[in-house]
């Protein structure tokens, strides 16, 4: 950064004086609030959360220098103001893959193609050449939770996924959000999230290291559990059953479901 770009000193003081003031409105705030959820607190915290992030981008930019702050990502979720005795639920999932085996990936697609052909059902009419082809073709042969349960027999390999569920007062109607399904998701009318990452393994792994019996939880006192429940979404998969190689045995007919 150049000289020129650099915040002035006057700047930065002031920044730090934007974080004592919010230290101040956030302190009055945790003294006055009315209940774990009290919203004045809550924009406290995201005040300061802002004045100390600002002040940390300041300090670096004019004195190489940072804070000891540890900003709160944007994935917290604000606290639930939805309906006490919601009438409905809307289930938010995503799930990433790599592609790791397209050899795989294709051979799978094209048995299900060619069964399809000699049923006469001929979904794939021979789209299952290509990789986002054969994606097209198992996607709408099999339902997302058994391709989850058996991701690495189509050539998958997991990453991250989160399940939301979120309330409302009346259920949508029909075709009012398959246009733009996961737009105007309200944080606050979210009910429970389960989240699964290969992230919160190495996290394990380090508490692990430094506790004694190697049994650690996460310093707000969580444990692991929101992962596990959403491992127990999908069903069990035995590794042990499945090489690495593509042999006749991988390819045995796969279970299809029904149309």
């Amino acid at each position: 950064m150049s000289d020129a770009a650099q915040p002035t000193a006057a700047e930065v003081r002031a920044a730090a004086e934007a974080v004592k003031t919010a230290l101040d409105r956030h302190l009055a705030a945790v003294e006055r609030r009315s209940g774990d959820d009290d919203p004045a607190v809550y924009e406290a915290f995201n005040q300061l959360a802002a004045a100390a992030e600002a002040y940390d981008e300041l300090l670096y930019d004019r004195y190489d220098e940072v804070t000891p702050f540890e900003i709160p990502g944007d994935d917290a979720l604000p606290p639930y103001t939805g309906p006490e005795e919601p009438n409905a639920i809307s289930v938010l999932i995503r799930r990433d893959y790599a592609v790791a085996d397209q050899r795989r990936l294709l051979a799978q697609a094209q048995r299900v193609e060619a069964a399809d052909a000699e049923t006469g059902a001929g979904i794939g009419d021979g789209v299952s050449g290509t990789v986002h082809g054969a994606l097209g073709v198992l996607f709408g042969e099999f339902e997302p939770d058994e391709i989850a349960s058996r991701h690495k027999e189509f050539g998958l390999e997991e990453g991250d996924s989160t399940l939301w569920v979120t309330a409302s007062d009346e259920p949508a109607d029909p075709g009012d959000w398959l246009e733009s399904p996961f737009e105007q998701v309200d944080p606050q009318a979210v009910v429970c999230r389960f989240d699964v990452s290969a992230v919160f393994d190495d996290e394990d792994e380090e508490d692990g290291e430094d506790g004694e019996d190697g049994d650690a939880e996460d310093a707000d006192g969580d444990d692991t559990e929101d992962t596990e429940d959403a491992d127990e979404l999908g069903a069990e998969f035995d590794e042990e059953e499945l090489g690495t190689g593509l042999d006749e045995e991988d390819l045995e007919p796969l279970d299809r479901r029904d149309r």
